[in-house]
């Protein structure tokens, strides 16, 4: 099993749901939900769960709980 790291800015109350890995390497991620009781970080890990086809336990959320900006872990099968 591996892990990968991702940088990421969330953009939560988005007219979308969508995960974009950018030109330098981070990830921007549109989301629904809005920024409150942690639904857009449920989102979030949802969709980053579903992108790399792992269950939504294996992705935490490793810093910025409460920023746009987060560093998401994800432990590969």
């Amino acid at each position: 099993m591996s892990t990968a790291t991702l940088q990421l800015k969330a953009k939560p109350g988005s007219s979308r749901s969508e995960l974009v890995q950018e030109a330098d390497g981070t990830w921007t991620a549109w989301l629904k939900s809005p920024p409150v009781d942690g639904k857009a970080n449920a989102e979030l890990i949802a969709l980053v769960a579903k992108r790399f086809g792992c269950a939504k336990s294996a992705v935490s959320i490793h810093s910025g709980g409460g920023s746009r900006f987060k560093r998401v872990k994800v432990d590969l099968p």
